[in-house]
């Protein structure tokens, strides 16, 4: 039945994995490699990653760009390996010691950068002390060492990147088309349902989904892009898109909590038209129009805000997503979109959960550099080995603690699975290099289905069974070599599994504060008369904080609201015409510094004395503004952010 069950794309991967890794065993052997042993590892982590991580075959250009990222992470660590060993030649034991500082840099660093990205510094980690530990005895030779094993790893690359393309990588374009119209309808609905003002708990379940989908589909177009050079016209609108989905998101909410203190904001002609079902997107098309003569009859001013720009972001909407789907040359109307605003990137809220990561890595690669010196055991460079790899590639991760016990069920199974090939297969294929292939395909076709379906242990396992067979050029069966390397990789996983465990992290409630802190600052960031600020877009950046915010308080509606308050007092201020004059500019930079100063600040004492001083400085702001005869709009807007930030002072400011 398990057999039976399985899907065809699940096979397809299979063969892909199969084939990556016989490719790689082949030109590792007719080519002589010192050890094809890396290009065939290479080769299944490089292809079987990406679909342990989507749950399936991945997209086209997946594969690809992991295999870009392994590259330069290898040559990172390479050269930073090469550093160390001209510098520390003469001091093995802090050269090791500096090497394991070194991992925990590039994890500290990948714990920063963009999620996509971090593969590369966290390989570039554990490269450099495979490089420093493997040239123990033999220090001369790290430069041809060096050498051997990027080639090595390019060509297992190379092989994974011909089977991808061999076996018809599936392209995500179709399932982008389906999204955006399936995304604008949604939005519609949302707008249906703030308008009408009904239930708030709808509302909420209403938008949190569109947040969540909005992020997917930025992440679908970063596997686009990776994809292919000729969707570069659909990659740019699908950019600008997510800003006009983004914004959607925020003006239905707006629009629903103005009528909480203002029922008759929205004219009735706007609510029976809004009232009227949508199923498709040219239901919603046909509404739009009808919509915009509304407004030329009535005029602009008789419009509420939030509607027209609602309205005006959802047509530029259905513009770019019709250039999207037939990815068509880019208009002049649609370029002056295109180039309306600068997309400003978000500051990292997660330095204290970075810093938690560099010291998970740097203790638990020490600990296996004190082991490995103390026992003497000829396995311990292979357990330090197999501490930062885990270490490495488990930190990025929402749940570290379960990528860890991953690799330690897969080295558990990788133990019998690798001793029944050691001892049984390779020893039978020595004299047929096809027997050798099969052999290897066929464990990785079994592997590879296991993989797709996140199976617990499965892609340890593969790591775990290569690494531990004796693919090398010449191949030897030494069996207590064999019990060796494969308790050393056993130890190295389950003492990175300790440490993780014994160095929690709790960085969770501050990440949240610094989040909230950060949407603080981005308000009062806004109140500027510097045309050049005016322009930055925000926006995408806020989401991405708030889809950071419920990924690590999922269920908390009351931090999520107040998230989404700041973000809607962020563009209400962004677009509201605040007097140009030296006083108040210069006060502007006074509020931006202390906003800063309260993200900045080392303890709960200085947060709350900096908070204060920022409600001082808005009070005498809303001073100002009556002085130099600020439009209402103005005073409302910063009375209202000043209001919530009172009111939620407490939650802003404690630990």
């Amino acid at each position: 039945m398990g057999i039976l069950s399985i899907a065809p794309q699940h096979v397809r991967f299979a063969f892909k994995l199969a084939t990556a890794i016989v490719l790689a065993l082949f030109v590792g052997f007719h080519f002589n490699l010192e050890t094809p042993r890396w290009a065939v590892l290479t080769a299944a982590i490089v292809a079987a990653g990406p679909a342990f991580a989507a749950g399936g075959e991945p997209w086209s250009g997946a594969i690809r760009y992991r295999g870009m990222l392994r590259i330069i992470g290898t040559f990172i660590g390479s050269i930073a390996a090469l550093g160390l060993i001209i510098a520390m030649i003469r001091a093995p034991g802090l050269m090791l010691l500096v090497c394991c500082i070194w991992a925990g840099f590039c994890t500290w660093i990948s714990s920063l950068v963009k999620v996509e990205n971090s593969y590369a510094w966290g390989l570039a980690g554990y490269t450099a002390l495979i490089i420093v530990i493997t040239i123990q005895t033999e220090p001369l030779l790290a430069p041809q060492f060096a050498v051997e094993r990027c080639s090595e790893i390019v060509v297992g690359i190379v092989c994974a990147i011909v089977a991808d393309l061999l076996f018809s990588p599936r392209s995500i374009k179709q399932q982008i088309d389906r999204e955006l119209d399936a995304l604008l309808v949604d939005q519609y609905r949302l707008m249906q349902l703030c308008v009408a003002h009904g239930d708030s708990e709808a509302v909420d379940k209403a938008w949190g989904d569109l947040v969540r989908r909005t992020a997917a589909l930025e992440g679908m177009r970063s596997n686009l892009n990776m994809e292919s050079s000729r969707w570069a016209w659909a990659n740019r609108r699908l950019k600008a898109l997510n800003t006009l989905s983004l914004t959607l998101i925020t003006q239905a909410c707006e629009t629903f909590l103005v009528q909480n203190t203002r029922p008759d904001s929205v004219p009735d002609t706007f609510r029976e038209l809004f009232a009227e079902p949508v199923e498709t997107v040219k239901d919603v098309h046909r509404h739009l129009k009808r919509m915009r003569r509304v407004i030329i009859w009535t005029g602009e001013r008789d419009t509420p805000v939030t509607v027209y720009s609602w309205i005006g972001a959802a047509t530029r909407y259905l513009l770019l997503k019709r250039g999207v789907v037939g990815n068509t040359r880019i208009s002049a109307i649609e370029e002056e979109i295109l180039d309306q605003e600068v997309v400003i990137k978000p500051a990292s809220a997660e330095r204290h959960h970075a810093m938690v990561n560099f010291w998970r890595t740097t203790v638990s690669c020490t600990l296996g550099a004190l082991f490995w010196l103390w026992t003497g055991w000829t396995s311990g460079n292979g357990a330090m080995v197999m501490i930062a790899v885990v270490t490495a590639l488990a930190m990025r991760l929402p749940n570290p603690r379960m990528v860890a016990l991953d690799f330690v069920y897969g080295m558990l199974v990788a133990l019998p699975l690798g001793a029944f090939y050691f001892l049984v297969i390779l020893p039978s294929t020595q004299q047929s290099m096809l027997l050798l292939c099969i052999s290897l395909a066929v464990l990785a076709f079994f592997i590879g289905i296991e993989v797709q379906k996140r199976r617990l242990g499965s892609l340890g396992a593969l790591a775990g069974t290569i690494n531990i067979l004796v693919l090398d050029n010449p191949m030897t069966f030494h069996f207590s070599q064999f019990l060796d390397s494969a308790l050393g990789q056993l130890v190295g996983a389950l003492l990175a599994f300790v440490v993780i465990l014994v160095i929690r992290d709790n960085s969770r409630e501050r990440t949240g504060r610094t989040l909230l802190n950060q949407f603080v600052s981005a308000a009062v960031s806004a109140m500027t008369t510097n045309k050049a600020r005016r322009k930055e877009n925000h926006l995408p950046a806020l989401y991405q904080q708030l889809f950071l915010l419920l990924n690590k308080f999922p269920g908390d509606v009351a931090k999520f609201r107040l998230a989404l308050n700041l973000i809607i007092a962020h563009q209400r201020l962004r677009t509201a015409p605040v007097p140009v004059n030296a006083d108040l500019s210069a006060f502007h930079r006074q509020l931006r510094n202390t906003a800063d100063r309260v993200i900045s600040a080392s303890n709960d004492d200085k947060r709350r004395r900096n908070f204060q001083q920022l409600l001082d400085e808005l009070a005498i702001y809303q001073e100002k503004l009556q002085i130099w005869a600020a439009p209402r709009q103005v005073i409302e807007s910063v009375q209202r952010l000043t209001a919530m930030l009172h009111k939620y002072q407490h939650a802003l400011t404690d630990s």
